[in-house]
């Protein structure tokens, strides 16, 4: 495996392999791997000859008081681990690579509607931060096949919007969430969590388990919310929301919708912000 820093470099190495045959899948992340990480690149791994994963901590995709300054930054253990995991190339660029005019006279890319609520809502710019970088890397790698995971849900439907939206030649597919033994979300933020709060925190899962059942007891997506919410309150988090919604455009479902659902909820312990879902259909 090896590991590149401009974009000159990782086209050359992809020029290589594209003159075998050879089809290429992208893994982005932003490094602090765990075993969410890399189920995701066992995935790319299955329908692809290579795989490359990139390593960049984004800021366009961090609001004013997020955790940009303090995300963890592990380029070393991340090579280790995707080294042992298959990975071929490892692009780690730096801002002035990704961003060669700076961050704030750069090209965004925007996705109307599909932004505004939920994550879009309680974290602005965020979705503008993230699909302008995820356009940038496909426009650099031109990978056939991309792999996110489905813990960032609203983040792989505005990923499939955009990309079909642009027309752009690459197939995205989801990978399940990966779970602690608990049930809690595999996250890189999960660290910053107190001894108490991560004994608390598989608590999101449960409620999302709980929102299920309350539909299938006949309760109505806003009854579940409000549900939920209080749930998750006296559990000690405090909740950006807990919803259900339809899982092909996020869109409130209609009260005699069955099928084609989600449940997702964001919510603080302290100073740390966690999300999940679970597909409920």
């Amino acid at each position: 495996m090896q590991t590149v820093t401009e974009v000159k470099a990782l086209r050359a190495m992809v020029r290589g392999w594209r003159g075998k045959g050879e089809s290429v899948g992208l893994v982005p992340t932003m490094g602090n791997l765990h075993e969410g990480h890399y189920s995701l690149l066992k995935q790319a791994r299955v329908h692809c000859d290579r795989v490359v994963a990139s390593v960049f901590v984004n800021p366009t995709q961090f609001g004013p008081g997020e955790d940009f300054e303090r995300y963890p930054r592990t380029l070393a253990q991340d090579q280790a681990g995707l080294a042992e995991h298959g990975c071929d190339l490892v692009f780690a660029p730096s801002v002035e690579t990704m961003y060669p005019f700076g961050l704030y006279d750069t090209v965004h890319v925007t996705v109307p509607r599909l932004t505004k609520s939920l994550e879009g809502a309680h974290r602005p710019g965020h979705f503008d931060g993230m699909s302008t970088v995820v356009c940038k890397l496909f426009n650099i790698v031109q990978p056939d096949v991309a792999v996110f995971g489905q813990k960032d849900f609203q983040q792989l439907r505005v990923i499939e919007r955009f990309v079909r939206d642009l027309g752009l030649p690459v197939v995205v597919l989801s990978a399940p969430i990966v779970r602690e033994a608990d049930g809690l979300a595999m996250s890189s933020r999960n660290q910053y969590l107190s001894t108490e709060q991560r004994r608390i925190a598989p608590q999101i899962q449960r409620t999302l388990e709980g929102m299920r059942e309350q539909l299938t007891q006949g309760k109505t997506p806003a009854q579940v919310s409000a549900w939920a919410v209080d749930r998750l309150e006296k559990a000690g988090f405090d909740p950006d929301y807990a919803v259900v919604r339809r899982s092909e455009d996020l869109a409130e479902p209609a009260p005699d919708e069955r099928s084609g659902r989600v449940a997702l909820i964001a919510a603080r312990l302290g100073d740390t912000r966690l999300i999940d879902n679970l597909l409920l259909d």
